[in-house]
């Protein structure tokens, strides 16, 4: 028998991602484990209301998608830890500048560069329905047929309610093919 356990985000573990935009001129990030998709060309980012990146997102309509591995994950966890409001984050990484403007951490092997199209509020989230512009990946994680191996990328995972970064981990089978 099941045990009834609450109200629970129970949809993770989710990919890692740095969110990177610009305020006042200047690059800054965001450590997100709450993002999802919601069709074939949109995503969801929310972000606590409270966030300094929030500004910069509502200021630009834009924002990246930064993926992050472990090459990444303790510069990656280090912008989690620290508020724009009171830190500059704009040092942290290297970056290019995406076509709307956005900073693209050059360490993240693979960036979505998006277009805000909506702000969906709830209680203390703001959640940016955003529309992806384009998709920047690193050769060394695509196949052959240009496509991303995840695999070789291995991003990495948020879990919670524990807090932990996972390993993804091995395929198991292909879809729609298991007997």
């Amino acid at each position: 028998m099941k045990k009834n356990i609450g109200k629970n985000l129970a949809l993770y573990p989710t990919p890692l991602a740095v969110v990177g935009t610009m305020v006042k001129n200047k690059p800054n990030y965001a450590l997100v484990g709450h993002l999802g998709i919601i069709g074939h060309d949109r995503v969801m980012v929310s972000l606590a209301d409270s966030h300094y990146t929030n500004q910069g997102i509502r200021e630009n309509h834009s924002l990246t998608i930064n993926l992050v591995d472990e090459k990444m994950l303790a510069k990656a966890d280090y912008v989690g830890c620290v508020s724009g409001n009171t830190t500059d984050k704009s040092g942290v990484f290297d970056y290019d500048t995406a076509k709307m403007g956005a900073p693209i951490i050059k360490e993240s092997p693979l960036v979505m560069e998006c277009v805000v199209d909506d702000i969906y509020k709830t209680e203390g989230f703001e959640s940016f329905i955003c529309k992806i512009a384009a998709v920047y990946a690193e050769e060394t994680i695509l196949d052959g047929k240009g496509k991303i191996n995840y695999t070789d990328f291995r991003p990495v995972l948020f879990e919670m309610p524990t807090y932990k970064y996972l390993r993804t981990g091995d395929v198991i089978g292909d879809c729609m093919k298991i007997n």
